[in-house]
């Protein structure tokens, strides 16, 4: 029995895409789309914002597709999204580290986003500076 849960904990982008264990492990769209959305109700209320915008505009543009192995894909690591989102609304939510296998996926167009996203996101959180020459910070 223990080995079935650690089976089952285990990240999907670890090992190859197996389609019939992955879908055992996700939820269908529209009950991932909603669980996404209840996620970021722990947010503060800029990210949540953020998150819910960004959520719809990505599950709205992927709504016609039809190839089963990219629809795989998409909902998988949106899973694996929402199982990295704090469950304790007083947690604060912490980011972490691209891995250089998710690097060297990436197209050059996605690489250029994420150079753009990084610049944007520096900009919000940067610290402002008060009277007095000490920093105070946005968040």
């Amino acid at each position: 029995m223990r080995c079935s849960f650690i089976r089952l904990a285990q990240s999907i982008s670890k090992a190859p895409l197996n389609l019939t264990e992955a879908s055992s492990m996700l939820y269908p769209p529209l009950p991932l789309y909603r669980r996404l959305l209840r996620s970021h109700r722990n947010l503060p209320v800029d990210m949540r914002r953020l998150g819910d915008d960004y959520v719809k505009s990505e599950f709205r543009r992927h709504k016609e597709t039809t190839n089963p192995a990219y629809i795989m894909g998409f909902l998988s690591q949106w899973k694996v999204y929402l199982d990295n989102m704090p469950q304790d609304p007083n947690a604060q939510f912490r980011g972490k580290k691209l891995d250089a296998t998710s690097f060297e996926k990436m197209s050059s167009e996605q690489l250029g986003q994420l150079y753009e996203l990084m610049h944007a996101a520096k900009d919000v959180w940067k610290p402002i500076q008060v009277e007095g020459g000490e920093e105070e910070s946005k968040s």
